[in-house]
């Protein structure tokens, strides 16, 4: 599904689902023992709040925990008093808080007397606290801050609207992975905004930019600076280090635990689905073609829905009642993609090791709709859309249905999750765009499970670039 289609095309529909500049300061990095840093700190640890953005899965629950853990253990040791930490799923019982916006005016409520910096971190985030306080202490928490690790678009994006189209170098947004922090100050008029502001976009896509656009309010709020203690690769002097979102949880599943639903149609059979059969299909032990006709040749399976343009809901639910239904081999997991999806099997039967399978489990990237108005996430569906047996169960024995065939499948599945108390767990290896439009600098970091779209570039050639592992190249 094409989500700038979304946002001209289908505002109502979702609207219908809800109610059912300056340049970057580089600030340079000291280096020093930890006794010289924590002598040359003046705030206290007691000064800053971390919040760690956790998830409500089970898997990333107790990862959010085990860094918690291993924040004031260190502390501990310093023996000058506990920062406080948050995890981020935990702050309230609303699913949105991951957007950061809606919990703003509740961390201002209870922390915003005590607290002079908010710092923000991924659950794969390692912090060195006395580096961290170092370079808080040279930001006067009384003034505006926002501070990170920058990334900015080397070309004009379609997840960012085309933002700053004419320069996109020209603005920076934070490296999750290093974490970013607010002070107080800022913080403060920001929870003021969220509360008394309408975002000018439903749609919350890409999380990092489109909080760095909301502090930057055109140009009457800060820009990011730039800290260099903020990194991702571990060295000297750093206040944080960055671990790997594909986490080692033991052996990949079998391929027997995964079945994947292809969806396509009749004028797509010609030059889409040899893409799939050209690199990713060999991966799959269990996969269907499901098409708005039966083509022996490939072979399609015909679920006697009408293709339609955009939204494909009626066609998604009918895979779903069909894996369900024992017309296709019992399997822990299912995969739905488009047609022109970019994945890499292997990457995600790594990932799933993560995950329970008999808990109800929603994976994907992670997008949200009317988030500051007590709105729904749910996994975009170009870039695949994971589901765990159990989650199918539930979604479909809630009597949960498409409104119509054409209703975008990816917000409908997402609002109904939402509504039975079930996560939408957000990995950020899965993307619904093509490498072109995100920065280099952050998928190259990365083990991507997918990308989307074959507009302007070689599907198969960005998949051996992107997506294939050493092992694999000799095959195509």
């Amino acid at each position: 599904m094409l989500h700038h289609e979304i946002i001209t095309g289908w505002k109502l529909a979702a609207a219908l689902l809800l109610g059912l500049g300056p340049c970057i300061a580089d600030v340079g990095l000291s280096h020093g023992s930890a006794a010289e840093l924590q002598g040359a700190a003046s705030i206290g640890l007691n000064e800053v709040v971390l919040v760690i953005q956790s998830q409500r899965n089970s898997y990333h629950a107790r990862r959010g925990h085990q860094r918690k853990a291993e924040i004031l253990q260190q502390a501990a040791g310093m023996g000058q008093g506990d920062p406080l930490v948050l995890l981020l799923h935990e702050l309230s019982m609303y699913e949105g808080d991951w957007s950061i916006l809606p919990a703003l005016p509740r961390l201002l409520a209870s922390h915003g007397q005590s607290a002079s910096w908010f710092v923000f971190v991924e659950e794969g985030t390692r912090v060195t606290l006395p580096a961290l306080l170092r370079a808080l202490h040279r930001h006067p928490a009384q003034e505006e801050w926002f501070l990170g690790k920058p990334l900015h678009d080397s070309e004009a994006s379609i997840i960012h609207h085309y933002a700053f189209a004419e320069d996109p170098i020209s603005f920076s947004y934070p490296d999750p992975a290093a974490g970013w922090a607010l002070s107080v100050s800022l913080l403060r008029r920001l929870a003021d905004r969220v509360q008394l502001e309408r975002l000018k976009s439903d749609f919350t896509i890409d999380l990092k930019h489109e909080i760095a656009l909301f502090i930057w309010e055109e140009g009457n709020g800060p820009r990011l600076t730039a800290v260099r203690e903020f990194c991702v690769d571990e060295r000297d002097g750093c206040a944080t280090s960055f671990t790997s979102y594909l986490a080692n949880c033991g052996d990949p599943v079998p391929k027997t635990d995964v079945f994947v639903a292809v969806k396509t149609c009749q004028k797509f059979h010609l030059d889409r689905v040899p893409v799939v059969k050209a690199t990713w299909e060999k991966d799959a032990d269990f996969l269907e073609f499901y098409s708005d006709v039966t083509d022996a040749s490939i072979p399609t399976v015909s679920l006697g829905v009408a293709n339609t343009e955009r939204g494909h809901c009626g066609k998604t639910f009918a895979i779903l009642r069909r894996f369900l239904a024992g017309a296709v081999p019992k399997t822990d997991w299912l995969l739905i993609v488009d047609d022109d999806t970019l994945i890499s099997l292997a990457r995600l039967r790594r990932l799933l090791r993560c995950y329970d399978p008999k808990e109800a489990v929603s994976l994907g990237e992670r997008y949200g709709y009317g988030l500051l108005r007590n709105g729904y996430s749910y996994t975009t569906g170009g870039g695949g859309m994971v589901l765990s047996s159990a989650a199918v169960s539930r979604l479909l024995s809630s009597g949960c249905s498409c409104y119509s065939d054409d209703a975008p499948d990816d917000m409908v599945i997402g609002r109904c999750l939402t509504s039975l108390g079930v996560p939408i767990t957000h990995s950020p290896l899965f993307h619904q765009a093509r490498p072109d439009d995100y920065t280099e600098t952050l998928i190259s970091s990365q083990q991507a499970v997918s990308f989307h779209k074959h507009w302007n570039m070689d599907p198969v050639a960005v998949y051996k670039h992107w997506l294939q592992d050493s092992y694999e190249r000799d095959e195509l």
